[in-house]
């Protein structure tokens, strides 16, 4: 059975983009899903100097263990500012350290939401042009906007968004 891993750019506790993963993973048919936690990846801000000084920590690691032991990533990028969360790109340049290619080819589906009603569209546009540089096999995207009022109980509430996103859901589980 293939395995996948789910996660949100975000350390909130109650992150709506950690909801988007949660829900757009349990679409995908004939996997095992691993949900990852930021929270358990909470490393020193990057810097070369912290890297001469003790090397890679434990968790960049790691995190890129769970990178290459997948089959497939989804990932729903919270939006600060415009950008990454400051947890996900410590993560990112990080893991970036301890292995460039740090999505290692893997097929993506790359997310984002938002309160808003752009969805996260800035930090999505910002991951499409970054990743595949990591090389990140972004197979789908799909930015769902309005979060309160498109989802709830777990699920996207309108039609024809969640419409869209089998259809991405689709295209990521054939490229597995």
């Amino acid at each position: 059975m293939k395995k996948i891993i789910a996660f949100a750019g975000s350390i909130s506790s109650n992150s709506i983009n950690k909801q988007l993963a949660i829900y757009a993973s349990g679409l995908v048919k004939d996997v095992k899903v691993k949900v990852l936690d930021l929270n358990n990846y909470e490393m020193p801000l990057y810097s070369v100097d912290r890297e001469n000084a003790s090397g890679q920590p434990q968790e960049a690691i790691d995190f890129v263990n769970e990178i290459r032991d997948a089959d497939g990533i989804i990932l729903s990028l919270a939006e600060y500012n415009g950008a990454y969360t400051g947890a996900f790109k410590n993560v990112f340049d990080w893991a970036s350290r301890v292995e460039q290619k740090t999505f290692l080819g893997k097929p993506m589906l790359l997310m984002a939401t938002s309160p808003g009603g752009r969805g996260g569209q800035s930090v999505l546009d910002m991951a499409s042009d970054r990743f595949p540089r990591h090389d990140a096999n972004i197979v789908g995207k799909f930015s769902l906007p309005s979060f309160h009022s498109n989802f709830s109980n777990g699920a996207i509430s309108n039609d024809d968004l969640n419409n869209d996103l089998l259809e991405e859901v689709r295209q990521f589980e054939e490229s597995l």
